[in-house]
């Protein structure tokens, strides 16, 4: 009996000392590798900093430390949409352990590879990529938005701000995959308000110059700009533009800090620090078919007071009082 309770706890012992080591060795292994990370951006470096740094601080949070044990292959198609195929291409070629994209470049990196990870740090549409948002199914997931409620509630504020409005200019990506979606949503709400929509499509920067003349002409009574990094990009040209010419504005909620009257919608810095999380889930072994998409909870409306008063535009008080931040 006691030779029984001895053999017990040195067995006990045994294993606890195994079960010890076993996490040591894990995190040798995982030290000692270097995760490698496709970023494919569909704008330049400069204007990608900003989130790429987010999602830099969101690896640095979960212990990551870049050129110790991962390190980022850039590829940005500098606001060329035709460059994304071949940029997908080069990454996997490169045979990087995991994609991280966002926007038009998420179904681009899926065609490029049905293997390769892909985590979508924003996209607007995740019912073209996924299968459902609990069971992804493929090699896709990450985070989307609500795009074109976002895009009806943007209206909305325009109607708050212009009672009169019964035009609205409605800039949108001339190639984007979520477009009729956003309209008919759009238009519904439109219907509601009595507000008839006058869409606006860009496909380059070259674009915009004519199609911003041509809306100066058409007497709408606001401009609501859509999600997509090229108006992200030329945020200040377009805040400018409806600037000159007295047009109420609402865009992203950065918009509002690049001059446009008001921004409205997700943090997309945020959304780019918690793709981090699943670039760190997959990396652990975790497959992105089993990873939940998750949709992003937090949105801010942010009011540009100078801009309000440039144009004469005086905001209502309840309009106000639910900002999240008012730039004076």
């Amino acid at each position: 009996m006691q030779f029984d309770r001895l053999r017990r706890r040195e067995f006990i012992t045994l294993l606890g000392g195994a079960a010890a080591a076993w996490p040591l060795a894990a995190r040798g292994q995982q030290a000692g590798r270097v995760v490698r990370i496709g970023y494919l951006s569909f704008t330049s470096a400069s204007e990608q900093l900003h989130r790429s740094e987010a999602f830099r601080a969101g690896l640095g949070k979960l212990g990551y430390v870049e050129g110790k044990n991962f390190q980022i292959e850039f590829r940005f198609a500098d606001g060329d949409n035709s460059l994304l195929p071949g940029l997908a291409a080069e990454l996997v070629r490169l045979n990087v352990d995991v994609i991280v994209t966002y926007a038009t470049g998420v179904p681009v990196a899926q065609r490029a590879t049905t293997t390769i990870p892909i985590v979508m740090a924003a996209y607007a549409d995740d019912t073209r990529v996924v299968a459902s948002l609990a069971h992804p199914g493929g090699n896709v997931t990450g985070l989307t938005f609500f795009f074109p409620e976002v895009m009806s509630k943007r209206l909305e504020l325009m109607k708050e701000v212009v009672p009169t409005m019964t035009q609205a200019g409605v800039l949108l990506f001339r190639r984007s995959e979520v477009k009729d979606i956003v309209l008919k949503t759009m238009g519904d709400t439109a219907g509601a308000l009595k507000v008839e929509l006058q869409p606006i499509e860009i496909g380059e920067p070259t674009d915009f110059e004519g199609a911003l003349s041509g809306l100066a002409n058409r007497q709408v009574g606001a401009l609501v700009i859509g999600d997509h990094p090229l108006f992200a990009d030329n945020a200040k040209a377009i805040a400018a533009f409806a600037t000159q010419h007295r047009l109420p504005s609402v865009g992203a909620a950065e918009f509002a800090a690049s001059g446009g009257l008001m921004g409205y919608g997700v943090d997309f810095s945020d959304m780019f620090r918690r793709a981090a999380v699943f670039v760190d889930r997959i990396v652990k072994g975790a497959s992105a078919r089993d990873i939940p998409v998750e949709r992003a909870t937090k949105f801010e409306t942010i009011i540009n007071l100078k801009t309000a008063k440039t144009i004469g535009v005086t905001l209502p008080t309840l309009t106000l009082l639910r900002a999240d931040e008012v730039i004076e």
